[in-house]
């Protein structure tokens, strides 16, 4: 029985990438940013013991190559990852532009992106009038709230009481092609917020603006606020078949595991799960056990991105880390003969870096279930042609495989 699950460690970035001196945080090039070497440096530093402590311990990642894949991406020492790979590995680069969530996953399934996103500058305000005014008018208010770049749990920090006495959408970007709309799920409503951002994702989208993304919060001043999981991507639909569409249309069933429907809009994919990461390894796990012959599972695990790397966080990003390998690890041996696992990510998000953006590498490629060696340096596309070799489905992009 042949079946793959494609699995995505959002922003598990290995340095690197060649054209890192053209990314930026702030006025900062992302040369010398590399996600993983630097957390296992500070991990063996003692500069990441808050809820852990020690050497970074990632045994199944380093198994099947991690840290073999961060040496030959960048040349970094990896403290604490230094087994011989029992795995196919690789070390891979994009040739998209963007270093943000659909330009990462479009190559992965196949698409390298064909054009220049659209970005807001970074200035009070950020956005044209007549952005702005949609959304008013599509909220049925006569504001907005934030208008500028900032993280996202610190602007609802910032402005979430002012949110809820006013009911003004807050309205904020970031160094990736984005408009998202942060609101309270039980003042403002959440299925008010889906609908105004499915309401201007057309205007924005026609602007190459590559998500309009829900971010929908609860609590209050006096007790803080967070974010929920019900947030939603509203993207630009890919503009040629990817991946998903391939095994689709070969007869297979596509499951998406976290935000792929959003970042795919839904092409090519039969059934769709969200939640926390942790729901999600439990959704993977049940993938595990139940997915039909000749389907693909494909999974997105954001918190590494969204919780840890965009706040600079090392110690929560490397607990997160060892977190996913002790479940991967109870997945790996549950595997069926003709099962292919592929482990990758879509772009890097340094938790040691300046700012607060993600930052431009190389990603690992870890495969479970086609022997073991280096299969050197490849790019993005390639894992969609692999995958696609090993359900007998003809690619379409222009990847190639790199399985033996």
């Amino acid at each position: 029985m042949t079946r793959a699950f494609l699995v995505v460690m959002d922003s598990v970035g290995i340095g690197g990438a060649p054209d890192a001196d053209r990314y930026f945080n702030g006025d900062v090039p992302d040369s010398g940013a590399n996600t993983v070497a630097h957390i296992a440096r500070a991990c063996a530093e003692g500069r990441a013991d808050e809820g852990r402590s020690g050497p970074l311990a990632l045994p199944h990642l380093d198994a099947l190559g991690l840290g073999a894949a961060t040496r030959l991406a960048s040349g970094a020492a990896t403290p604490g990852l230094e087994a011989e790979p029992t795995g196919l590995w690789a070390a891979a680069t994009e040739v998209s532009r963007g270093k943000d969530t659909p330009s990462g996953h479009w190559e992965l399934a196949g698409l390298p992106v064909p054009w220049e996103w659209t970005y807001f500058p970074d200035t009070v305000p950020a956005f044209p009038d007549e952005i702005v005014q949609a959304v008013m008018r599509a909220a049925g208010v006569d504001g907005i709230l934030g208008n500028c770049h900032a993280p996202g749990t610190a602007i609802i920090e910032r402005l979430g009481e002012e949110h809820m006495r006013t009911g003004w959408p807050i309205c904020y970007t970031s160094a990736d092609s984005v408009f998202q709309i942060a609101a309270h799920e039980e003042t403002f409503g959440l299925e008010r917020l889906l609908k105004l951002c499915a309401d201007i994702a057309p205007l924005l989208h026609e602007r190459r603006v590559g998500r309009v993304i829900a971010r929908p919060f609860v609590g209050d001043a006096a007790h803080g606020f967070r974010r929920t999981p019900h947030r939603r991507d509203f993207a630009i639909a890919p503009p040629a078949p990817v991946l998903t569409e391939w095994v689709q249309q070969a007869g297979g069933r596509v499951h998406a595991i976290g935000k792929i429907g959003d970042i795919f809009s839904m092409r090519g994919i039969d059934t769709s799960v969200k939640g926390t990461d942790a729901e999600l390894m439990r959704h993977l796990a049940g993938r595990v056990a139940d997915a039909e012959a000749g389907s693909l599972t494909f999974a997105n695990f954001v918190e590494f991105d969204s919780n840890f790397g965009h706040r600079r966080d090392i110690a929560g990003y490397a607990r997160a880390l060892e977190w996913f390998d002790r479940e991967i690890g109870k997945i790996l041996p549950r595997l069926r003969a003709g099962d292919l696992l592929v482990i990758t990510a879509d772009h890097g998000n340094d938790p040691s870096w300046t700012g607060t953006d993600h930052t431009r590498e190389r990603v690992p490629v870890l495969v479970a279930g086609a022997g073991s060696g280096s299969a050197g340096h490849v790019g993005l596309a390639d894992v969609a042609a692999s995958v696609a070799r090993h359900l007998g489905v003809p690619a379409q992009g222009p990847g190639r495989s790199f399985l033996p």
